[in-house]
């Protein structure tokens, strides 16, 4: 018995890791078979002897069967070492391929990435404080937002913080889009201007970024 091995190398998938190893299970049933065979002929091993102390062959054995089972034996424990040899290498060619998809993977995040902190846009003030249960933590503003979008003021037509202070003035109760840039990220959120227990209708303090 003897184990083909495609002389044509492929890609290894894990259907045919599982295919080698059922196969290795297969050959390790036979070869302890084949054993069974021995210990049944008086507990005869691989190198006891087939004759006598005269030289005869044993009359207590089945002759042709040990040597038979021997012979397998040997046959199919040089096509276990031979598989094992090839679900070494498919596992090997496994992992590279795994590690390689990772390393585009995270080449092509990262990639992304820088691409977008590119295209973001320019903030004209940020976030320094925000109240608790002020509108503005409500809405989910943070301590560090960048703004680039607030209500109708961005960055082409941003002149000062009265900018904003008219556009709060004139929103009350009503809610405004706001765009700001966290960690890199650019965030859309609604920011509802009214009276709380706080002063004023937002309770957080944005100053102007140079430019």
């Amino acid at each position: 018995m003897s184990l083909q091995q495609d002389p044509s190398p492929k890609a290894v998938s894990v259907s045919d890791v599982q295919l080698l190893l059922k196969k290795k299970d297969e050959i390790e049933a036979q070869i302890k078979a084949y054993y069974d065979v021995l210990e049944d002929q008086k507990g005869v091993g691989m190198n006891e002897p087939l004759v006598d102390v005269e030289d005869y062959p044993r009359a207590d054995v089945d002759i042709c069967q040990v040597r038979m089972a021997r012979h397998n034996i040997i046959c199919l424990q040089n096509d276990h070492k031979a598989l094992m040899h090839q679900v070494e290498q498919a596992l090997h060619q496994l992992h590279a391929r795994d590690k390689e998809k990772r390393e585009k993977d995270e080449a092509e995040a990262r990639a992304e990435a820088k691409s977008q902190s590119c295209v973001l846009p320019q903030p004209f003030a940020r976030v320094n404080a925000v109240t608790t249960g002020s509108p503005a933590s409500t809405s989910g503003l943070q301590v560090d937002d960048e703004i680039v979008e607030f209500g109708s003021v961005n960055t082409r037509n941003f002149q000062s913080l009265q900018n904003i202070a008219t556009v709060v003035q004139h929103s009350e109760g009503k809610p405004l889009s706001v765009t700001v840039i966290r960690k890199g990220e650019k965030l859309h959120l609604r920011l509802t201007p009214k009276h709380w227990s706080g002063k004023g209708l937002l309770g957080c303090n944005i100053f102007p970024l140079e430019r």
